[in-house]
């Protein structure tokens, strides 16, 4: 069952620190939590190189009734690859940039991901988290939106936000990672370098898949592996901040403090996924600080939960809380966080 321990307010949160900043937050944690370990990190990807050849072995010699239970097990085990590229794309894999950035390409790799284009796009989101006007993640239609938009993006929608939810990663993926004329400069430059990378790989490895391993073993090695790392992709960055108790606010209702801190959600998953990715679902620290490394995220939530307990959302992976989330968080309302589309199209809502 969903088990929600400690209910999130971040009304009340600003009512007792009305000056709160995100500085007066991380003040509190210790300089510990910062330090870059290059034996952990690299044992991390050390596990997540095992997992992966192990899951692919076992994928190999599978018989088809264990084909579903083997490709989700290979799809978590390269969802601890794109956290291992998640960390070099917050620069805390290593002290030296360049090897955040060769490891972050080579980890994305399987994935079909272009490296930079992720790393600029989600620090934005980071920056402004749950924010209307500015977050790109999981951001909900206002009613507006909604009523304006064709038949075809409604759909989309729709079932993106509903029972396909674990599909979204992948339209969110090619949506916004392949056009480079979102950045200028430097930004563009690298936007564009990885984009390319990204797709001349592609265009040499999947040729050389259909010749040697034909189109079945394509869908059974690569596609149906690669379907799910999103489900995971997915799942984790929806149940991050949207639950119908954290809203989304517009930049003049915003706070930084409270959003990272009472907005994000920490989700206890079972113990062989935390252990294949790297205990990113420890979620409440990395908002607070991208620099915190993978390893040592339990620590810093550990410190949080003992300053800033009554202000932390904690629940439970379970079918209960998704079916929770695809069924009402659909449409932006300021007062009731969200409106389920059923109730926005039966009139059933609060208007405002």
């Amino acid at each position: 069952m969903t088990s929600v321990t400690v209910r999130p307010s971040a009304t009340t949160l600003l009512e007792k620190h009305p000056n709160l900043r995100l500085r007066d937050i991380l003040d509190t944690l210790p300089r510990s939590v910062y330090e870059i370990n290059p034996l952990k990190a690299w044992s991390r990807v050390l596990l997540s190189v095992v997992a992966v050849v192990a899951s692919y072995a076992l994928l190999a010699i599978a018989p088809w009734y264990l084909l579903l239970p083997a490709w989700f097990l290979t799809g978590t085990a390269l969802t601890g690859w794109f956290v291992i590229g998640h960390d070099c794309g917050h620069r805390s894999f290593s002290r030296k940039n360049w090897v955040n950035d060769l490891v972050g390409h080579i980890a994305f790799l399987p994935l079909v991901y272009p490296f930079h284009p992720w790393r600029l796009l989600h620090n934005h989101h980071h920056r402004y988290t749950n924010n209307m006007d500015e977050d790109n993640a999981w951001l909900p239609f206002t009613n507006e939106i909604w009523d304006e938009s064709p038949g075809w993006l409604k759909f989309i929608y729709t079932h993106m936000r509903g029972r396909f939810w674990w599909l979204a990663s992948i339209a969110h993926q090619g949506k916004l990672h392949y056009t480079w004329n979102q950045f200028e400069g430097k930004k563009r430059d690298q936007f564009r370098f990885s984009v390319l990378f990204t797709i001349i790989t592609a265009a040499i490895a999947f040729p050389v898949m259909f010749y040697y391993l034909g189109a079945w073993g394509v869908v059974k090695f690569w596609l149906m592996p690669w379907i799910g790392y999103h489900f995971w992709m997915s799942t984790f960055t929806v149940v991050h901040h949207t639950v119908p108790e954290i809203p989304f606010k517009f930049s003049d209702e915003w706070n930084e403090a409270a959003a990272q801190l009472a907005g994000t959600v920490h989700c206890d998953y079972p113990k062989w996924v935390e252990v294949l990715c790297h205990d990113i679902n420890v979620h409440v620290p990395h908002h607070l600080s991208t620099g915190i490394p993978s390893y040592n995220l339990r620590a810093a939530y550990a410190v949080i939960k003992e300053n800033w307990q009554e202000y932390l959302y904690e629940t439970e992976f379970s079918w209960e809380l998704m079916k929770k989330i695809t069924d009402e968080c659909h449409l932006y309302h300021p007062e009731d966080n969200y409106t389920s589309l059923e109730d926005y199209k039966r009139g059933h809502y609060n208007r405002f």
